[in-house]
Order: structure tokens, then C-alpha cells, then sequence
């Protein structure tokens, strides 16, 4: 056994001991106190949204603090058990603790490593939820059913980390696919998290739709954003929108609302058009679509901040997030970030929402570059 087991484990003390530092655990347990009284609150569900904020915080900050636990937990068992392995008389019992102890090791690293991201997500809007956008790009029906192909990658992401989504709208294509589908991902940092998957995608296969079997490339864009919140203050002049209502509808145009009340919202100054037909009323859907709105005016304004930033330095970098990934099924299969140079050979994985990897990767990529910057 070549594993120096006092050293590993004070590795992974260490390790821990800063994640808790930057975790804060004290803070954690102050807002568990604090969101608890709020949901105790006998008229809590009065307002269903509100109260539907406040259980939903009041979870993923108990489940933080019972993570951190749990690796501390895991930590104390490890020692212990190395500790019982030494006292072991018995050459083959003694084999098989250490054995196992060598395997714990293993997967402490991995979960050490995974909560060790979050305390990379320090960004002014890493901590809120996401509102993702999927748009199809070139390469025709390939391209809208690589763009419907991505949405259910990250809904299986959200899936597997029991994030709430809700999808807000969905413009189908012709034939198959989407031209473009917005949605949220309502979980502590998701923006944080899911902001390294901004760029354009690109797929290469076989088309399914191609009779002649050819090969095609197709592409997609990813656009990540922090959701807006009330005392972000983006406010926006009536005269600077222009509001279209028409009837929402599904799968090849095929009627699901009788009214109109879909809602297509322009920024006349930026340009910026926002759909949505998710909810049952106008009313519900112009609401909807001024906090996406609002939102994507926010991280403008940021980027304009930072633009500006960059020209007083002379040094205008370009944007990590285009062409940021690709998804080869032909001819042979791998998946590779192409900042981060991470790979999978595992397509049919990835595309079911096994990201961590990427993502976590990504994260990584994405602090050192600030740090270089």
C-alpha cells in the first residue's frame, strides 16, 4: 500500500478548513435561523411566491451546512478508520481496512474538490438563480434540434441536482427541434455555476435528417443570466418598449392558448426582444418577460462597465464564450471544452446531464484567467 495515509488525510483537513472558512458556516446557520422564523410565520403562504422563496433558500442553506457536515463527518471516520487498521493483529483484515480506507480517499478528493467550486463563485451575481436562453444557429434542422438537444441537457442537470426549473418560452422549429427556448434554474449560485456554459456549442453527426446520411455541423448559442431582483432598481421608461401579444402555441404551430396571451417584448434602444408564453395570462407573461428583460439590462450594463475597464488598460480580451464546446458523435464520439481542454468519451452521458466535470472545470478555467487578468 503506497498511500501515506497521515499525510492524506491532513491533505484533506486542510483543504476542508479553508471551504469552511469561505463557507462561513456561522452565516449559513444566522440565515437557516433567520428563514426559519419567516417560514413559521403563521400567513407565510398568503403570498405564494414569497413563501415559495423563502422554504426554497431555507433548503439549499440547510443542505450546505449538512454537506459540509457530512465531509467533516467522513474526515473523523477516515482516521479512524486508518487507526483501527494499525491495530490490527491480522495481515489480511489489516489489508482490507486500508483497502477501504484507500477507496474513501478517493472519493473524499472528488467531493472535497466539488465544494471547493463554490467557494470560487464570488462574482457580483454568482449567487442567484439563472435564467438560461437556448438559440439554434447554422445548420438548418440539425442546428434546431441540437439547440432542443442542449435544453434537455441542463433540464437532466437541474434533474440531478434536484433544482427547481421552470421554462418560460419556446419557439419550435419546423419539422424538429426549437429555434429558441428560455428557462429558469431557481437554485443558491446557479448563475454562478451555470455562466461557464455561455458560448456557442457545435455538434457533428450524421444528420438523422439527411437521406443521403451525410455528415453535418450545426450550432448553437448558450446565454446565461443572473435573474433580476427587486433591489437591482433597473428601471425602464414605457416609451423605451414596444409590446406584442399574440397566441401562444406548441409543437408545429398547433394551438394551446385560445386568447393572446403570449407576450413578445422590445427594448427599443438595445434591441433586446423577449418572448414568453409560459404562464396562462398577459398579464402573468408581461411580468415574466420585464424581469428576463431586466435582467439581460443588468449583466448589459456590467459588461459595458467592464468594457470600459478594459479599454482604459489597453487590453481588450476576447470572450471565453464563444465557440466554447464540441459534441462529436461522428466519427467517433467525445465531447471537449475547448477552453479547458476537458474531454468525455462518454456522449450520451454528457447529454444527459452528466456536466459536473465540465462545469467545475470551467469554473476553475475561468478564476485563473481572472487572476492572470
Amino acid at each position: 500500500m503506497s498511500t501515506d495515509f497521515p499525510q492524506a488525510i491532513d491533505a484533506l483537513r486542510t483543504t476542508m478548513d479553508n471551504i469552511v472558512a469561505v463557507s462561513d458556516p456561522e452565516h449559513i446557520r444566522s440565515e437557516i435561523a433567520r428563514l426559519s422564523e419567516a417560514a413559521a410565520a403563521p400567513d407565510l403562504w398568503d403570498d405564494v411566491d414569497a413563501a415559495q422563496k423563502v422554504t426554497s433558500e431555507l433548503s439549499h442553506y440547510q443542505a450546505d451546512l449538512e454537506r459540509l457536515q457530512k465531509v467533516i463527518d467522513r474526515i473523523d471516520d477516515l482516521e479512524a478508520l486508518v487507526e483501527m487498521a494499525e491495530e490490527s493483529d491480522e495481515v489480511a483484515e489489516k489489508q482490507e481496512i486500508l483497502d477501504e480506507a484507500e477507496a474513501d480517499i478517493t472519493k473524499l478528493q472528488k467531493d472535497i474538490a466539488d465544494l471547493e467550486i463554490r467557494t470560487l463563485l464570488d462574482g457580483e451575481y454568482d449567487e442567484r438563480h439563472a435564467v438560461v436562453t437556448i438559440r439554434s444557429g447554422a445548420g438548418g434542422v440539425d442546428a434546431a434540434d441540437f439547440a432542443q438537444m442542449l435544453m434537455r441537457m441542463y433540464l437532466r442537470w437541474a434533474e440531478r441536482k434536484g433544482y427547481k426549473t421552470r421554462v418560460l418560452d419556446t419557439s419550435y422549429a419546423e419539422g424538429a427541434g426549437i429555434k429558441s427556448a428560455t428557462f429558469e434554474v431557481e437554485a443558491p449560485y446557479a448563475y454562478g455555476t451555470l455562466s461557464v456554459e455561455s458560448g456557442t456549442h457545435r455538434l457533428v453527426r450524421i444528420s438523422p435528417f439527411d437521406n443521403q446520411g451525410r455528415r453535418q455541423t450545426s450550432f448553437a448559442a448558450v446565454e446565461i443570466i443572473p435573474l433580476i431582483e427587486t433591489t437591482d432598481q433597473i428601471e425602464i421608461p414605457e416609451a423605451d418598449l414596444k409590446i406584442d401579444v399574440f397566441r401562444s402555441s406548441g409543437p408545429g404551430g398547433q394551438s394551446v392558448n385560445t386568447t393572446d396571451s403570449a407576450v413578445r417584448m422590445t427594448h427599443l434602444p438595445t434591441g433586446i426582444v423577449v418572448s414568453m408564453q409560459d404562464e396562462k395570462s398577459q398579464i402573468q407573461n408581461r411580468a415574466a418577460a420585464l424581469r428576463v428583460l431586466q435582467s439581460r439590462l443588468l449583466i448589459l450594463r456590467h459588461e459595458e462597465e467592464k468594457a470600459k475597464k478594459d479599454e482604459l488598460k489597453g487590453d481588450v480580451k476576447a470572450s471565453w464564450g464563444d465557440q466554447m464546446r464540441s459534441y462529436v458523435l461522428q466519427p467517433f464520439q467525445m465531447v471537449k471544452d475547448l477552453r479547458t481542454e476537458h474531454e468525455s468519451g462518454n456522449t450520451q452521458a454528457v447529454f444527459d446531464g452528466e456536466l459536473d466535470d465540465f462545469i467545475n472545470a470551467g469554473i476553475r478555467w475561468r478564476k485563473n484567467i481572472q487572476r492572470d487578468y
